[in-house]
């Protein structure tokens, strides 16, 4: 009997001492950092998803057609991504959120209408919007961390003008691995119950060096090796950046906010983000992983697609010696598919309506270049292409992308180098895919190994005669 008392004596404290701890953290001021408050959420989420396997785990979530393994695997529910889910119907969600409601919701920059990318990584990260106090905690700490190691300073001082400012940034981000603090604590011996902190410290370094990355390219290609400045403590990761790169104007600041902001995730099957998720899973660490992704936005399919919207564009200014008209446009578009070609910017292999992410970038337009002429035919082949493609019958989705808007709003404050564009997608690709990194290892998800077939076995399978 005394044992029992005793006992219930020292739950009850451990009970009243959880409450007070509880108490004391709503009651004091709010937590600003954010690992420790990933610290908190982690346990929990691990036990959901434990307790969901647990009485869920056999159960079946759809069927794999013939021409889902052929056609890429499109549409087989095969991830697990907490940060994004795109809806065929209403466009991407951030952790349930709308961009919409992201732009509502997040924190902004100081005189700016667009929210800050610390504010959505936040986001990403824990599931909660984020205070104004938080994201400034964020922005602190990237700027803190900015600096780059020597050696890939000089790495990137030596590249060829003529190697493709992609390949720099990849190799940029593979040599930073030399400062991966998962790497050193993994070959030391860390449980794997820590994992997370140790990738979470590389994301954070990695996001926070990624602009300087990104502006030492930009300046040795395009501006003559002039120098990046130093990073200002004060100002956001955003504003960082922009002034690395050499821009001035604080609507390209703002520009620059939505756009890291609305290209930083795509849920997990997109190739950069499944492909960090991927080689993520075989333990590399977050510096590996990311420049792997990053590899795969280099390819036209994907993070290259706003270029060739770009070059469509320039191909019509010239056929049509500017002349714009809705006869001249129509003629030009039904031209271009009657010769087997596609209209760039249009339609998308999930989308079923026009993105969000291009009404965004509209409505940014429509504010603050309502009258730049490229703008003016931007919006209008957004109401000539849909009827078209409609027309032919054979396109799912006639609605206007994310591409078929960025680059135009880009060339309108004088970012001309189109080549380059696909460097600012991806220095905003890793705030979503470095968050999901971080709950792959916090989840402690395995090394990935989808089973594969030969056309022989699967004829097998579905009894089809050879």
């Amino acid at each position: 009997m005394a044992v029992t008392s005793q006992t219930s004596k020292i739950l009850t404290s451990k009970l009243t001492q959880q409450f007070v701890n509880l108490l004391s953290r709503t009651l004091s001021s709010e937590v600003t950092n954010l690992k420790d408050v990933l610290a908190d959420k982690i346990p929990r989420e691990q036990e959901k998803v434990k307790q969901f396997r647990k009485d869920f785990g056999q159960a079946k979530i759809g069927d794999v057609t013939v021409d889902m393994a052929y056609g890429g695997m499109r549409g087989i529910k095969g991830l697990v991504t907490e940060t994004s889910v795109l809806d065929p119907e209403e466009g991407i969600r951030f952790r349930g959120l709308s961009i919409p409601e992201c732009q509502e919701k997040l924190p902004k920059g100081k005189g700016g209408a667009e929210p800050l990318p610390e504010g959505l990584f936040w986001l990403l990260v824990t599931g909660d919007v984020p205070t104004d106090a938080q994201v400034a905690a964020i922005s602190k700490e990237w700027a803190n961390r900015a600096d780059l190691p020597s050696h890939v300073v000089t790495m990137l001082n030596n590249f060829p003008a003529n190697l493709h400012p992609m390949s720099q940034f990849s190799a940029a981000i593979t040599a930073l691995n030399s400062e991966s603090k998962f790497a050193k604590a993994y070959s030391d011996g860390v449980h794997k119950t820590k994992y997370w902190e140790y990738v979470y410290e590389d994301s954070l370094d990695l996001i926070a060096k990624l602009p300087t990355v990104a502006a030492t390219i930009y300046r040795n290609l395009y501006r003559d090796g002039s120098s990046i400045g130093t990073i200002d403590a004060q100002k956001d990761w955003s504003a960082n950046f922009a002034s690395m790169l050499g821009y001035s104007d604080p609507q390209f600041t703002e520009l620059l906010r939505l756009y890291l902001t609305i290209h930083s995730d795509h849920e997990g099957g997109n190739v950069s983000a499944h492909t960090v998720h991927l080689v993520g899973s075989a333990l590399s660490d977050p510096y590996l992983s990311f420049a792997a992704g990053m590899n795969g936005l280099a390819g036209p399919l994907h993070g290259l697609a706003n270029q060739e919207v770009l070059v469509f564009l320039n191909k019509m200014k010239i056929a049509l010696n500017e002349d714009f008209s809705r006869t001249k446009v129509e003629e030009f578009v039904k031209k271009t598919l009657a010769s087997g070609q596609v209209v760039p910017g249009y339609g998308h292999a999930v989308l079923r309506k026009t993105d969000p992410r291009y009404t965004c970038q509209r409505e940014f337009a429509l504010k603050h270049l309502p009258d730049d002429k490229m703008f003016k035919l931007v919006a209008e082949l957004y109401e000539i292409v849909p009827p078209i493609l409609l027309e032919t019958g054979k396109v799912k989705n006639p609605w206007p992308n994310v591409d078929a808007h960025s680059g135009v709003l880009l060339q309108h404050y004088g970012m001309m180098e189109m080549n380059y564009y696909t460097v600012l997608f991806g220095v905003s690709r890793a705030l979503g895919t470095l968050a999901s990194l971080i709950w792959d290892r916090a989840l402690g998800l395995p090394l990935e190994r989808p089973k594969s077939m030969s056309t022989d076995g699967l004829m097998k399978a579905v009894g089809a005669k050879h």
